[in-house]
């Protein structure tokens, strides 16, 4: 009697700890469906924010091809690929960050962190000083495209330094931010020595570059961004479990299966190829890729599971603000995205830890 009593506490138990979970896990996506709506409002102001004079009603018609030419023009030509731009690449930066954390057991990890940025900021500098100048007749258009090219080889070029060195050194999550740093070091030089001898024309063109835009992505290019951050989205949900085992460390991770070695070399190269698919088309953008995983990890914990959707959505979400923000801070001025983002990154990244070591 007494061993019937025990076994049914016991069931009892584990049925409340089964119910605690599943009701922690609604709470968790309720979370993220609060972010995707704050996601869509953002993007719907961002449609209604502009030069004209459209309110969010009548932009939210435009969208749909209702109205006059001229506000249908402005939204679908216009505003919608720039807020499409905005949501894919916030969504596959805040991914990629998401993923390098995980697989480098480094809280700081992001694109920056591997050389990609800076792979990425060496290519535009070499394709805008002096690549182009050296093709006659080549269009602005031609021109966008080269140094998105330029801009995406270089990227590529870092994360395969990287992956390669750190082959040769054990593949430690400590030797391939090693490398990051020092290929980011090479980059930067390699970058001021040719502005260096540059004339103050083609050098403010790889400043604004660096500075980051919105606003130049094509339908096609935002359709390559689309694809990537589709396909290794996939990947990234695939392996979320394997990154949930990473967080404990290569060695416990190892000791319940998981091809420790194998995850981090395909989520380093995975991660590396969706950060310069975005950094290529819109310039350096930071904090994106680093503060968006941690604000999510604030409201669903350090689960993969719905880290890697909230960090998806609110990577989306804060891109649409920045954005929103630089049009409207002296419009019809536009910022720097790219400053906005590491301007209000930067201290809500201090108050973050400062919260996390208080606690």
């Amino acid at each position: 009697m007494e061993k019937s009593g025990n076994n049914e506490q016991l069931a009892t138990s584990w049925q409340q700890i089964d119910a605690s979970q599943r009701k922690a896990e609604c709470l968790r996506w309720v979370a993220i469906g609060v972010m995707l709506l704050a996601c869509i409002l953002c993007a719907l102001a961002s449609l209604a924010s502009g030069a004209s004079n459209i309110d969010l009603f009548t932009s939210a018609a435009a969208l749909f091809g209702f109205g006059t030419p001229q506000d249908v023009a402005a939204v679908q030509t216009i505003r919608l690929p720039r807020v499409l731009t905005a949501i894919v690449s916030g969504a596959g930066l805040a991914l990629a960050g998401a993923v390098l954390q995980s697989v480098l057991e480094n809280p700081l990890a992001s694109a920056s962190t591997v050389g990609i940025s800076q792979g990425a900021a060496f290519g535009a500098t070499l394709a805008i000083l002096v690549f182009i100048p050296l093709v006659a007749g080549t269009s602005t258009a031609a021109g966008m495209g080269t140094i998105a090219i330029f801009a995406f080889a270089g990227a590529m070029i870092s994360a395969l330094v990287v992956l390669i060195f750190s082959r040769l050194g054990s593949f430690s999550p400590e030797s391939i931010v090693l490398v990051g740093v020092a290929l980011s070091a090479l980059w930067a030089g390699a970058s001021t020595i040719i502005q260096y001898f540059s004339d103050d024309l083609n050098l403010t063109k790889v400043i604004f570059w660096q500075f980051g835009d919105l606003g130049r992505a094509t339908w096609n290019q935002i359709a390559f961004m689309a694809g990537v951050l589709v396909i290794c989205g996939a990947y990234f949900f695939y392996n979320r479990w394997n990154y949930n085992a990473l967080q404990n460390g290569g060695n416990v991770a190892g000791g319940l299966g998981v091809e420790v070695q194998r995850t981090r070399v395909l989520g380093v190269a995975v991660a590396s190829f969706t950060a310069a698919a975005m950094v290529s088309f819109v310039g350096l953008i930071n904090f994106i890729g680093l503060i968006a995983p941690h604000i999510a990890r604030r409201f669903v914990g350090n689960d993969y599971r719905f880290l890697l959707p909230a960090s998806l959505v609110l990577g989306a979400a804060i891109m649409i603000a920045s954005d929103l923000l630089a049009r409207m801070v002296v419009s019809p001025v536009i910022l720097p995205v790219g400053a906005i983002t590491s301007f209000l990154g930067a201290p809500l990244f201090l108050y973050l830890l400062y919260r996390g070591y208080k606690q």
